[in-house]
């Protein structure tokens, strides 16, 4: 099975020199999956085990680690390939919603003006003369197609230019079915956060401390027993102590060791979900695909009128015969290019006023830990003796697989000899 992605990124990231914590951190893994994935990517790579006299062990990857996995797995190769591939086919996929309404709506033009051509012709054939035939082709047309003035489309195409990367055909696609979840790694994010905090506070942290990162605490008499810090107890290999005052501080080992210093990690006051946008288009963009679509469903309306009882398209043929076997798929089309992007909406709304109420209890949270009273303080502090930071650097190690163990030995005794001397 090939490695862990996740953990391979962590490794670049943290320069090819980890422990278990640092993983564990970096990535926000369960501590049991950071060190089971480590130790099957380490072997898979080629990795250096270091290992410190106090038993910590580090591991040191070779910086070309992917191009040694990629000539071992065909999965990572094929996983590459597939990637290109997909970018690619997801493009094509996003831009044909915009050729497809082109598309529509040159069909539904072409075939509405042969049918009224068509029909004036038989007026005018029959002895009407004009009088029917500038009412009709007026009620249909220039109504219809304002959205295509030169004024329009110069406007709009102006503000896609200045405040808007995405091209006309992605917006359309925006517009339909907006630009994904905002939030799709939060959990990643919820347990990076987390374990910076530990780090931070050199592995010893209370409760209050850990909540502003966390979705559902309970109600106020279950929050006393603190139940919710069990799952990150379970992530991280935490260890709860009891202070005399009977308060409960958690510290966690592994995250204590480091493969080297660090600054302290950034992290945000409080877990903020991002709200969902309806679309990445511009509003201009926005109004001109409802515009078109409107477009599409008004003359897919008023070609469906002409083609009712099917005499015109069967005495037509050809295109107008063609539109008339699609013309449900046509419709359906024009309804759902109006009535998605609505249902969506309000589905928007709804959403975002959920994200604004954890949002606001995460961030309550915090305020009271920035306003932490006596008592609060005083856990803090009790939390602090149980602090520890252990780096390993290379003068620690006790043993390492870079070099002989023989060379080691005499190395290990001449240091011994030198201290003593």
């Amino acid at each position: 099975m090939a490695p862990n992605p996740t953990i391979m990124q962590a490794v670049e990231q943290l320069g090819y020199r980890v422990t278990v914590g640092d993983v564990a951190t970096q990535a926000g893994l369960n501590v049991a999956e950071a060190n089971q994935g480590l130790l099957a990517f380490a072997s898979e790579a080629g990795a250096h085990l270091q290992v410190a006299e106090t038993g910590d062990i580090v591991y040191l990857f070779p910086k070309n680690f992917r191009v040694i996995l990629r000539n071992k797995y065909w999965q990572l190769r094929l996983q590459q390939w597939w990637k290109k591939v997909w970018s690619i086919l997801f493009y094509l996929i996003r831009i044909s919603f915009a050729i497809f309404l082109i598309a529509s709506i040159a069909l539904i033009a072409i075939a509405t003006i042969i049918i009224i051509t068509a029909i004036n012709s038989d007026r005018d054939s029959n002895g009407g003369g004009n009088s029917g035939s500038g009412g009709i082709g007026f009620f249909y047309f220039p109504d219809l197609f304002w959205y295509f003035s030169p004024d329009y489309r110069t406007h709009y195409q102006e503000r896609r230019r200045t405040k808007s990367e995405l091209n006309f055909f992605e917006a359309v696609f925006s517009f339909l079915f907006g630009d994904g979840n905002p939030n799709t790694k939060l959990d990643q994010r919820r347990w990076r956060e987390i374990a910076s905090v530990i780090r931070n506070n050199r592995g010893a942290v209370v409760a209050e401390q850990i909540s502003p990162y966390l979705d559902n605490i309970g109600e106020k008499y279950q929050q006393e027993y603190e139940d919710y810090m069990l799952p990150v107890l379970t992530r991280f290999n935490g260890q709860p102590a009891v202070s005399p005052q009977g308060e409960i501080v958690y510290y966690f080992p592994e995250l204590q060791v480091s493969a080297g210093k660090k600054r302290p990690q950034s992290e945000s006051v409080y877990l903020e979900e991002f709200r969902w946008q309806f679309s990445a288009a511009t509003s201009g963009q926005i109004l001109l695909s409802a515009g078109l679509g409107g477009v599409n469903l008004v003359g897919a309306l008023v070609l469906g009128s002409l083609l009712r009882g099917g005499i015109v398209a069967a005495k037509l043929g050809g295109l107008v015969a063609f539109v008339q076997g699609i013309y449900w798929l046509l419709l359906a089309y024009g309804i759902g290019f109006l009535g998605i992007p609505l249902v969506r909406y309000f589905w928007i709304q709804w959403h975002n006023s959920k994200i604004v109420a954890r949002n606001g209890d995460r961030l309550e949270r915090a305020r009271l830990l920035a306003s932490a009273d006596a008592s609060l303080q005083n856990k803090i502090d009790y939390a602090h003796q149980f602090a520890a930071e252990k780096v390993i650097g290379h003068e620690d190690l006790a043993y390492t697989t870079e070099t002989d163990l023989i060379e080691q030995e005499d190395a290990e005794w001449q240091r011994r000899l030198d201290s003593g001397s």
